[in-house]
């Protein structure tokens, strides 16, 4: 009995794709995630949607900009798909006085609601998925975040339908900010300093060949 019990919750566990994580679980995280400061103004992400037997079906890339008015974030995106397909989105979202957020679209069902915890961020709606031009299908998402060090965000989102796993997207967003800038100004400093050496041992060399005209002879 408990066997046929452990096997039926496994079973069930493999068609929902549930996952025990939560935004908790990532509270110790040294990155900390602020929605609404890394999507604030420009961000490029690149995508994947693999089948639910991990075969990848579509790829494409995403535009994004972001304001934030200090009580909204609207992102507006644009997808480019590698079968030429282009469409757009708009989030507006909302940060509530307990830290987590809600989100809409014109293409989600309700609200989608979001936690954070140290460098996650996780959603849960449902998308009215476009499957055809002519028909739509509800999709619930549980969707994950995850800021890297140098601004980068790893993004995975797994799709079902009545509990039943459809497939899963994979998104990188890399977002140009003060770790970018301050690595460029780095470089910069690192080479005016090494070129400031190298004009510096070259007058050092000349001196020493007006004192001692043997050294320019090699003698």
């Amino acid at each position: 009995m408990k066997t046929a019990t452990v096997l039926c919750v496994f079973g069930l566990l493999l068609i929902t794709g549930c996952s025990p994580m939560k935004p908790d679980d990532f509270a110790k995280s040294q990155q900390r995630f602020v929605l609404e400061e890394y999507f604030a103004g420009k961000t490029r992400a690149w995508g994947m949607y693999e089948d639910r037997f991990g075969t990848v079906k579509r790829q494409f890339v995403v535009d994004i900009v972001g304001v934030w008015d200090g009580t909204q974030l609207t992102l507006d995106e644009g997808f480019t798909f590698d079968d030429g397909e282009r469409s757009t989105r708009q989030w507006r979202i909302r940060k509530m006085p307990d830290g987590s957020y809600e989100g809409r679209a014109d293409d989600v069902i309700g609200v989608a609601i979001g936690k954070v915890g140290g460098n996650a961020l996780h959603w849960r709606y449902v998308l009215d998925l476009k499957i055809s031009e002519s028909s739509t299908l509800a999709v619930s998402f549980d969707d994950w975040m995850f800021l890297q060090p140098g601004g980068v965000m790893i993004n995975r989102a797994r799709m079902s339908k009545l509990g039943i796993e459809l497939g899963q997207v994979t998104i990188s967003f890399v977002k140009p900010g003060p770790a970018t800038a301050s690595s460029s100004a780095n470089d910069r400093q690192f080479a005016a300093g090494h070129s400031a050496e190298l004009v510096q041992l070259q007058e050092n060399a000349r001196r020493a060949e007006t004192l001692n005209p043997s050294i320019q002879h090699g003698r």
